[in-house]
């Protein structure tokens, strides 16, 4: 097997809130991030297939762009991340947005071949998601 991973970049506007709590629980847990604000972001999608004898190649690289770009890119590029439909009720945090954008990729790719999401939100900020549960932020 080898594993390929893509990078590809979005613009979104998002704001920290948990809608069960009131505005100033929010502003208290989020600090200035409860404010509406934007990131340009860089999703990495790591995906793995073994080479094909006739292209020497694991991954379809114009299928896997297609799948990103249709079900994540064209939903969350220059949009309010909680206006997209796919991620109602997801606190848009880098770790859930990992975690959400996997949930959404999973059926766009081919099976089994999709090992990593990262969402990178800023130069500090790096959230890696493998399926499961399993999360760490770098």
């Amino acid at each position: 097997m080898v594993e390929l991973t893509r990078v590809y970049h979005f613009s979104a506007a998002h704001q920290l809130r948990n809608l069960s709590l009131s505005p100033e629980q929010n502003a208290a847990l989020y600090g200035d991030c409860h404010r509406p604000h934007g990131h340009n972001y860089y999703l990495e999608v790591t995906v793995a297939g073994r080479p094909d004898p006739v292209t020497g190649m694991a991954v379809d690289l114009t299928r896997l762009d297609r799948a990103v770009s249709g079900a994540v890119l064209a939903e969350v590029d220059h949009h309010a991340l909680e206006e997209v439909p796919a991620l109602r009720g997801v606190i848009t945090a880098g770790e859930s947005l990992a975690r959400a954008f996997w949930r959404i990729l999973v059926p766009a790719l081919p099976a089994g071949s999709l090992r990593r999401v990262t969402v990178v939100e800023t130069a500090k900020n790096r959230f890696d998601y493998e399926g499961g549960e399993r999360c760490s932020k770098s």
